[in-house]
């Protein structure tokens, strides 16, 4: 069996790579060019068992080793980092720290979402978004509605509400800008209301708008 500890960056991998049957440790840098990491792990002789620590850059390294069918551990940063009493990083040094946790069976690993998973939080964020770009433009139009004595209140946001606004006497660029807040703000409304309806609990997303406007600011 192959234990490989993988202190993974953006543009490198450093490895601490044990065979179990003949207790031999080899340490290597991978360049994340071309072919290269995939080339390296798909020749590995199974099984084969890696750890990393939790970084932002990592999802295409753990959908890579799923696909070749290789076990992938994902670590706590901060519990690594307190496993090794010398404070300054070096890269061979924290693939041998990690290949040690392993080894010991002292890893940190965490509980990492699966790709479903991954997807309903990519749209999440993405509706979320578009509720903030939404409030921006709703305070936009709520301002030059006060400047100019419009007080509605939230029913501002109906089409009675954004009637009023449109006919307000604004000067030549005042009313440009209003006019185009205004555009925006019917294309955000409609985006927003086509991502709630994907989502599988959209109950929870259709709340009133003043309450994502509050949640926003």
């Amino acid at each position: 069996m192959q234990i490989i500890g993988c202190d993974l960056h953006a543009r490198q991998q450093t490895l601490a790579m044990l065979d179990t049957g003949t207790g031999a440790v080899v340490s290597r840098t991978l360049l994340h060019e071309r072919n290269a990491v995939r080339e390296f792990y798909s020749e590995l002789p199974r099984p084969v068992l890696v750890g990393i620590e939790a970084i932002g850059p990592m999802q295409w390294f753990l959908d890579l080793l799923a696909e070749l069918g290789i076990e992938c551990q994902v670590g706590d940063a901060t519990k690594i980092r307190a496993a090794e009493p010398r404070k300054q990083k070096h890269d061979r040094r924290d693939a041998e720290l990690i290949l040690k946790l392993l080894v010991e069976k002292r890893f940190p690993a965490i509980w990492m979402p699966s790709k479903e998973q991954l997807d309903l939080r990519a749209l999440l964020l993405h509706r979320h978004q578009w509720v903030r770009l939404r409030t921006q433009v709703q305070n936009a139009l709520q301002a030059i509605a006060l400047t100019n004595g419009l007080r509605r209140g939230p029913s501002l946001w109906s089409y009675d509400g954004q009637a009023k606004i449109a006919f307000l006497p604004l000067p030549p660029h005042a009313s440009l800008r209003r006019s185009a807040l205004q555009a925006l703000y019917d294309h955000m409304e409609v985006e927003v209301e086509k991502l709630t309806k994907q989502h599988p609990r959209k109950k929870l997303l259709q709340r009133p708008p003043s309450l994502e406007i509050a949640d926003a600011v």
